[in-house]
């Protein structure tokens, strides 16, 4: 089911422009984050997914507010050591510390 959008509907059978402008840090965290992964690499995409992921399902379950979400991924990224070219048991190693990382400060939160 969809709500009535802000805008007018898209016309894809006319010529139209779209216009395009810096993102605004302060209302997307989660694109600084991702542009955060895209320079650092390695282990860190892991991370980011991973802590994302059990954030989105703690707000789901109405346990976090929609606000916490790049807070507490935010926070699992900066205690994670990155390892420039993992191996994939790294990879997945450093996925289910995330996942642990964010559970527990969800728990405390």
């Amino acid at each position: 089911k969809r709500r009535p959008g802000v805008s007018r509907l898209m016309d894809w059978s006319k010529a139209f422009n779209l216009r395009f402008a810096p993102p605004d840090e302060s209302k997307f965290p989660a694109l600084r984050l991702a542009m955060r992964v895209a320079r650092e690499k390695g282990t860190l995409g892991a991370v980011m997914n991973a802590a994302n992921e059990v954030a989105v399902e703690a707000f789901l379950a109405e346990r976090i507010r929609f606000g916490a979400i790049a807070r507490l991924v935010e926070t699992v990224m900066d205690g994670h050591a990155v390892i420039a070219s993992p191996t994939l048991d790294q990879l997945l190693a450093a996925d289910g510390s995330a996942r642990e990382a964010t559970r527990r400060l969800i728990e405390v939160a």
